[in-house]
């Protein structure tokens, strides 16, 4: 569908199955352009009107002239590559899928059970001048500024981004949620190409790092090819990207040339749009899955981005709510599809349901075939018990919650089938209302004060639980560093945005943005952190203290974790443990509080477990168990 380019020419397809005629205006002005015979595309059996024209090259600009029973005007191409300037009044511009230089040949995606995803919204993340000066306030920030993160996530030791959805959407700015041109990216979040000069040198460093050959001006002009270096980039340093797609609905408002009755139809009070129902979500409108042309276009639009954009990953808004719809087969055929173009790829659903392993089961079971979905068992308890520590030291702190959450939901058959999080961008976005949004977890941790040490380590302590847990752990923009505000999608916000300057201005996010990295670089040293070996051998309230065991089958590499909310040290603590002899303290948050903690508390590096039989293991050991903290021991130092 769309304008697709082949020997001579390019062929021009839309659906549109009620319209009278479709016309094509190719590299002419809208404004004095009129519909003629020569123009005029031929329709199909299956309501696609289509047609050849020679001559076409990368960069023409186009729009279809729909004539309906109930108007006629423009349209933009549905399936546009690329869109032109003046937004939504604008030309679909033809764009050769094969023209950007990939690099990333030989990049391997991370398995799914050794992901460690990152999730961002681009408009407002990160943007500096040439004098490294923020540069956010009033400008959303764009997909080349992200170029300058690319060693941080390194250093972060997280192995795919998650941005929130990158398809042009209406408004001046916008989460993501209410796109309506689906196959283009967001022309906000694209440089001019007057202001290339410094991204261009910046992208070619990157390159020329990892030995790979330059880019040139023009193959960094343009939001598709902008899109690409980041996602190419990523790639040669060794990070996936997954892209967030809404298959739920679309828009937040329409204009007469976007997709919205997009054959002319007449618009009758049950909203007889050719993508549409007339059931509302998030302000759009839901799709109309029954109809064959609109599960081809999402299918097709997924299958897009896994070949064109070479990603490396779907997250799929709001499935719940398509299969509210009657999309359930749809996401039957959608998975199925994906999973025939590259198995290799995670296919994440966002599935709010009492029983959501049908989201991961098999299709020939009924299930929709998704490979993980988000849950919500390990956020929940784990703000529970940071909740009940919050307050005080004689509160009551109950981990049975936790113990539970810690293991596989019901009816999935690995750990790593679900995405655990203990903040994300619905939760902490500040325009929702008070009753859809939750604390920072900082704010969570001690609601008087997000610096006071109770919130420093009650903070290490909930990323602790989420590193060392099963499933997938993901983490949202700022959380690595002990960010405290709630966040906008507003550009005129600035005081919702994240606070770079905080690493050099407030010692305490330095100490947490090295406690995380080095506590991901832990889990992806060691094996048993990935596995699915899991054994919650203790759980005890009165102490604020809980202990699991971690391992490979098979394998073993076993892994003691311990976590206390306890305000006080514990000085000779006697837990059970899976092996006698020696095992190496390999991780202790405590160290991190006011980096290098003069006050740690902690094994020394190691302990040697000679004790008898204890807590369901064949062995056990007295250590010290700093308050509020997170400690790791191990048979080895990882890999």
């Amino acid at each position: 569908m769309g304008a697709n380019l082949v020997a001579d020419g390019a062929t021009f397809r839309a659906w549109a199955p009620a319209a009278l005629e479709v016309h094509l205006k190719l590299n002419a002005d809208a404004s004095t352009w009129q519909p003629d015979p020569s123009a005029l595309l031929i329709k199909n059996a299956d309501g696609v009107w289509g047609g050849f024209v020679p001559g076409v090259k990368d960069g023409d600009p186009y729009r279809f002239y729909v004539v309906g029973k109930g108007s006629k005007g423009y349209k933009r191409d549905p399936c546009a590559r690329e869109l032109g300037q003046g937004f939504p009044s604008c030309d679909s511009i033809v764009r050769d899928p094969t023209a950007y230089p990939w690099h990333d040949q030989g990049f391997l995606p991370p398995a799914f059970n050794d992901l460690i995803i990152y999730q961002f919204h681009i408009g407002t993340y990160y943007a500096v001048d040439k004098n490294g000066n923020d540069r956010r306030k009033g400008r959303v920030a764009k997909f080349l500024d992200l170029l300058d993160r690319i060693t941080y996530w390194t250093d972060l030791g997280i192995n795919a981004i998650q941005p929130l959805p990158v398809v042009e959407f209406p408004t001046q700015f916008s989460l993501g949620y209410n796109g309506t041109d689906y196959f283009s990216p967001e022309m906000d979040y694209s440089v001019p190409p007057e202001d290339l000069d410094p991204y261009l040198k910046r992208a070619n460093e990157l390159l020329a790092a990892r030995n790979k050959s330059p880019l040139t001006r023009e193959q960094l002009k343009g939001q598709v090819h902008q899109l690409k270096a980041l996602i190419d980039i990523c790639h040669v340093y060794g990070i996936g990207v997954i892209i967030d797609v809404v298959y739920n609905h679309a828009g937040g408002g329409f204009d007469d040339q976007s997709l919205y009755f997009f054959d002319r139809a007449v618009k009758h009070s049950n909203n007889d749009s050719l993508y549409f129902t007339d059931q509302g979500w998030a302000g759009g409108l839901v799709f109309a899955y029954w109809k064959k042309g609109v599960r081809q276009f999402l299918i097709d639009n997924a299958k897009f981005f896994v070949e064109e954009y070479h990603i490396d990953g779907i997250r799929y808004d709001e499935v719940s709510v398509i299969d509210r719809f009657g999309g359930w087969h749809f996401c039957q055929e959608l998975t199925g599809t994906v999973r025939s173009v590259r198995p290799s790829i995670p296919q994440i659903a966002e599935f709010w349901n009492p029983d959501p392993s049908w989201a991961v089961r098999s299709v020939p079971s009924g299930g929709a075939g998704f490979d993980t979905v988000w849950h919500d068992g390990l956020r929940d308890s784990i703000r529970g018990i940071l909740q009940e520590a919050a307050g005080g030291r004689e509160a009551r702190v109950h981990l049975d919650p936790l113990k539970a959450k810690l293991y596989p939901p019901p009816g999935f058959s690995a750990a790593w089938q679900t995405v655990q999080f203990i903040e994300n961008h619905d939760l902490l976005l500040e325009s929702h209302d008070a009753k859809d949004k939750k604390p920072r977890i900082p704010a969570l941790a001690d609601p008087t004060s997000a610096r006071s040490w109770y919130a420093r380590s009650r903070s290490r302590v909930a990323t602790g639980l989420l590193l060392t847990a099963p499933g997938i752990p993901m983490l949202f923009m700022g959380q690595e560093f002990l960010e405290d505000k709630y966040w906008s999608d507003n550009p005129n916000s600035p005081g919702n945005f994240i606070w770079w300057e905080g690493l050099s201005k407030d010692k305490a996010m330095a100490d947490h943005l090295r406690f995380t990295r080095e506590l991901a670089r832990l889990r992806r040293r060691h094996p048993a952190l990935r596995g699915e070996g899991l054994h919650v051998f203790y759980a005890r309230d009165d102490d604020r203290v809980i202990a699991f065991q971690r391992w490979v089958e098979g394998i073993g590499r076993d892994v003691v974790v311990v976590a206390s909310l306890n305000e006080s040290t514990f000085w000779n603590y006697h837990l059970g443990f899976p092996a006698h002899g020696l095992w190496l303290e390999v991780f202790n948050s405590d160290v991190y509080d006011n980096w290098v903690n003069p006050m740690c508390a902690g094994n020394g590096g190691s302990i040697t477990v000679e004790g008898p039989p204890m807590h369901d293991l064949p062995h056990s050991a007295a250590i010290v168990i700093p308050a509020n903290s997170v400690l790791v021991f191990a048979r080895d130092a990882g890999d």
